[in-house]
């Protein structure tokens, strides 16, 4: 039994239709050209640190900042 192209099949639906995706999350950290939150001094730029209660920590590589927030 020979295929048909371009992915339908023999019950004739043919192609789905296009999801529109939602935007990155990164895109939140930015206000027009400057950013709202810091970046890792050991990643570098497009990689922000996370705003606890009591400090800054960076995921990728672990670097924390404390800080005094009384």
């Amino acid at each position: 039994m020979a295929t048909v192209k371009g992915g339908s099949s023999k019950d004739g639906k043919g192609k789905k239709p296009h999801k529109n995706k939602p935007t990155s999350k990164k895109y939140s950290h930015y206000s027009g050209a400057t950013k709202k939150k810091k970046t890792c001094p050991r990643c570098g730029p497009g990689n922000f640190l996370a705003d606890h209660k009591t400090r800054l920590y960076c995921g990728k590589c672990h670097y924390t900042e404390f800080t005094d927030k009384s």
